[in-house]
């Protein structure tokens, strides 16, 4: 469980040293760093009695000398200004200050100048610089992620703000790691080198010191790739549990918000769906909608067989065994309630948006070719009334990626129905995909049609047949993963930065996509690490994105592109 156990160590260091009552108080950002891995309860077994939030505890001035204060914040100036005023009007009778990553010489002098009244009991830098979704999957939520796809020109300081961000991310990732990765980008991309350039000139200049790891093993691999180079992954609609919640209803942190669905009790308005505390959750997560079904039901009758043998209290001891198990037969109960309410509201959205029928001809139009059936198929679902105007709207982009080039007269044709059939999408969003993410734009072989040996495995897949219309799709990453295991990926398509080469095959490889990954990317890197090939893979992004995410990224980076006169 590497991420998530690497952070959990650093909060444990955190809290466990620090004896008696405590107040945790932490940032926008620290907080979901933390709520990934660290449930309440157990922030209860380590004597934390109060979660604030920086900016709030700010506002506040009763005193509660009895409480000890662990910060636990990212190293912005903001932060270390919250910690300044605070520090010169003590609440606390103690001060503990973590930082998520490296502190500047100045922002420590800052702190020290600040502590008159000597409270500060410990400066630290803790690592945890990056949101664990996952062992293998780490997210930075980066509000503003539709920077990558504006030109420099445009907001110059907003993007260095932004590769600011993943650079400093990418960095604690490896300090966590205790290595020093060879570092390899998408020759295509401006950002994907612009960030690698900034890394290695972090890693290797600025702070060599600090990541001079001196271990003998062969270098870990950092590829950095742009989200451009795979649109098709983040457009479609998914079918296994944990990447379809995300679709339909929206995952954040871990957790679910239930409270627009109509009549849910209390204790269920907001769900956690965690691999680390949730068992069924973590052995279904990556199964598919109809197996989920089929499991949930087992699920449903192993809990009325326990809540049946409860009911037959005859004795005193049958009480007493009762009152010792009741803390895991609610658990039980709030668990099972929990999946049945998610998978009956996503079955009553696939049904309302007709999205099984949506789906195939997603799936279609992603994996294989057949340009006249794909046209007529996108036509009759843009004039079906049951379609939703975003699902018409990701079936025109999908055929647009796939036939830009082949039937520019019939992409005209639907780009004028979908202005007539949903108006709220102008068609010149699509275009603007087109712009950033058009074949021209991309390195890799997105649908297995530029390469001999992806014709062929097509091919035979085509032949086999596939197991299921739904799920027939892989993303462009397993092919990536599949070429990195076999020493195939391309010098000329993914350049390594300065003169560090690798020499011999990685153990590890950290791919790093600007833009944003995806629940269907995750369950592949995790598949592809259950098959024990001799590397382990880990995948990071900017954001976490989903179909609707990743569209209004486009509609922001289209309405900013529009606005701003300095693009060429």
């Amino acid at each position: 469980m590497v991420l998530v156990s690497a952070v959990r160590d650093y909060v444990n260091r955190m809290l466990q040293d620090i004896s008696g009552m405590k107040v945790l108080i932490l940032d926008s950002q620290t907080v979901s760093i933390v709520s990934v891995v660290y449930s309440q309860s157990e922030l209860l077994q380590k004597e934390v009695f109060l979660v604030e939030l920086v900016d709030s505890i700010s506002k506040s001035k009763e005193p509660m000398s009895h409480l000890k204060a662990v910060y636990f914040l990212r190293p912005t100036s903001e932060n270390i200004q919250y910690m300044r005023r605070q520090l010169a009007r003590p609440r606390f009778g103690e001060y503990h200050f973590f930082s998520s990553n490296m502190l500047k010489d100045t922002q420590l002098h800052i702190l020290a100048d600040s502590d008159e009244h000597e409270v500060v009991q410990q400066v630290q830098e803790f690592y945890a610089d990056f949101v664990a979704n996952g062992p293998f999957h780490f997210s930075l939520n980066i509000s503003g992620n539709h920077m990558y796809m504006l030109p420099a020109a445009i907001d110059p300081s907003g993007l260095q703000h932004f590769c600011d961000r993943i650079v400093d991310g990418i960095a604690a990732l490896f300090l966590a790691l205790k290595r020093r990765p060879i570092i390899r980008y998408q020759r295509t991309s401006d950002i994907a080198k612009r960030v690698a350039q900034e890394t290695a000139k972090l890693m290797y200049q600025q702070e060599s010191g600090l990541f001079d790891f001196r271990r003998t093993e062969i270098s870990p691999l950092l590829l950095i790739i742009d989200r451009r180079d795979d649109p098709v992954t983040p457009l479609l609609n998914q079918w296994t549990y944990q990447a379809m919640v995300h679709e339909l209803i929206g995952i954040q942190d871990n957790k679910v918000d239930l409270r627009t669905i109509g009549k849910i009790s209390k204790d269920q308005q907001e769900v956690v769906l965690s691999s680390e505390q949730d068992t069924f959750f973590k052995s279904n997560m990556y199964e598919n909608f109809g197996d989920i079904g089929m499991n949930i039901k087992r699920m449903v009758d192993e809990f009325q067989q326990v809540a049946k043998s409860n009911q037959q209290i005859q004795t005193i001891e049958d009480m007493a065994k009762f009152v010792d198990n009741y803390p895991e037969y609610r658990k039980m109960h709030g668990n099972v309630s929990k999946h049945v309410t998610l998978v009956t509201e996503m079955s009553k959205i696939v049904e309302e948006r007709k999205l099984m029928l949506v789906s195939q001809t997603e799936q279609e139009l992603a994996c294989n070719g057949g340009q006249g059936a794909a046209f007529e198929a996108v036509t009759n679902l843009l004039n079906n009334e049951s379609v939703s105007d975003i699902d018409r709207l990701r079936l025109v982009m999908l055929y647009a990626l796939r036939y830009e080039k082949e039937s520019p007269v019939q992409l005209m044709q639907l780009f004028n129905k979908l202005a007539s059939r949903s108006p709220k999408y102008k068609p010149g969003l699509v275009q603007f995909l087109l712009k950033q993410a058009g074949v021209d734009k991309r390195t890799g072989d997105l649908y297995g049609n530029r390469d001999l040996l992806n014709i062929a495995r097509n091919m035979a897949r085509g032949l086999k047949g596939v197991e299921n219309v739904y799920t027939q799709h892989q993303p462009l990453l397993y092919q990536t993963m599949e070429s990195i295991i076999k020493g195939r990926l391309r010098d000329v398509d993914y350049p390594f930065i300065g003169n560090h080469f690798q020499q011999g095959r990685p153990q590890d490889v950290i791919i790093f996509i600007v833009g944003g990954t995806t629940y269907e990317e995750s369950r592949s890197v995790a598949l592809q690490n259950a098959t024990n090939s001799g590397i382990r893979f880990i995948l990071g992004g900017s954001a976490l994105l989903n179909s609707k995410r990743f569209l209004k990224n486009l509609e922001e980076a289209q309405r900013i592109a529009r606005t701003s006169t300095s693009v060429v």
